[in-house]
């Protein structure tokens, strides 16, 4: 039996969890900076060596028809414990017969008790391209104007606003996409956090990623678009978040960062050269963001970036949704431990 809960304490008496559904955080105020900042002391939190965040497991079947994370993390400016599980079915299929569920767990490391269970998804669907618009703040060449984005699926639809927020000397947006309603998408989430811009919408990528000073691809497997380092012109900087890059955008950059070199080495597979190959990377982007690495070092430089994500960023923006959450009451709590 459940019951929603008035409000209360961070943390329970042991034996209940506070479950936070999709509903419960849909209308939790964060603005972009505020996500970008949270994001950002969670890298520098980790760089100092105050957080942990082990290498993710991935267990997939034989034929690749689904696919499940499960990701690890302290968060010690917080000092909180959590988990992170995610798994998608029919990762062979088009969009609509996909089911995707993500969820995170978090621990309070000082009581010892138990914060939340909530949905994931709106988490990552702001964590992700919060990181991809600190990679581009970092690794983009100092002249950078204009920006093209592929995809327009849930990671996608606030690259542009989130890229806005941390490289706002952008003068021109433009997006390649193959699904109306995603195109439509992009376009209100850009209008709604700023309404003076406005994006071209491409249809040959292979000319708007020559025009590009900085690619995002976010797009799905499914994507026509595969843009090879020879598509990018010199000081380009091409961000890889889901499908659109080729393999040579990787394997001919001048400079590779990653979030997580040991992540990139389980999940961008596909990035491989011939021989089954990935390049090294030169830097990770906690040390970058610290200043003690480089996320470019000439403006001519082809950057390469793969954005996999760390959980200690979701502990971090997770948190933060509980403790509003929490604040506002909301929630139910589920005897699970009784």
């Amino acid at each position: 039996m459940t019951s929603p809960l008035p409000g209360g304490p961070v943390t329970g008496d042991g034996k209940h969890l506070r479950i936070l559904s999709t509903s419960d955080l849909a209308g939790l105020d964060i603005s972009l900076d505020q996500v970008v900042a949270t994001v950002e002391g969670a890298y520098r939190t980790l760089h100092a060596g105050r957080s942990d965040n082990p290498r993710k497991l991935t267990v997939k079947p034989p034929d690749g028809h689904s696919v499940a994370y499960a990701m690890l993390g302290r968060d010690g400016s917080r000092e909180v414990v959590a988990i992170k599980t995610s798994y998608k079915h029919g990762v062979d299929r088009g969009r609509d017969d996909q089911h995707y569920y993500t969820a995170l767990t978090i621990y309070d490391d000082v009581t010892g008790l138990p914060v939340a269970m909530m949905d994931c998804s709106r988490i990552g669907s702001l964590r992700t391209p919060a990181v991809s618009a600190l990679l581009a703040r970092e690794c983009a060449a100092p002249a950078a104007r204009t920006a093209l984005v592929v995809g327009t699926g849930t990671q996608g639809r606030l690259a542009l606003p989130f890229l806005l927020t941390t490289l706002p000397r952008l003068d021109r947006l433009m997006l390649f996409g193959t699904h109306p309603d995603g195109v439509a998408a992009v376009r209100a989430r850009l209008a709604e956090h700023f309404p003076d811009r406005d994006v071209d919408i491409v249809t040959d990528w292979r000319a708007a990623a020559g025009d590009a000073d900085v690619v995002i691809a976010t797009a799905g497997p499914r994507t026509p678009a595969a843009i090879e380092a020879a598509h990018l012109k010199p000081g380009a900087l091409s961000i890889l978040v889901g499908h659109g890059l080729a393999p040579s955008a990787l394997g001919a950059a001048d400079r590779v960062v990653a979030t997580s070199e040991a992540q990139m080495n389980i999940t961008g597979t596909d990035m491989a050269d011939a021989d089954g190959n990935l390049r090294p990377v030169d830097a990770e982007l906690a040390p970058v963001i610290a200043g003690t690495a480089a996320g470019r070092r000439s403006p001519e430089e082809r950057v390469f970036a793969y954005n996999s994500g760390l959980v200690v960023t979701d502990i971090a923006l997770g948190h933060h949704f509980a403790q509003l959450a929490i604040a506002q009451g909301l929630g139910t709590e589920v005897a699970l431990w009784r």
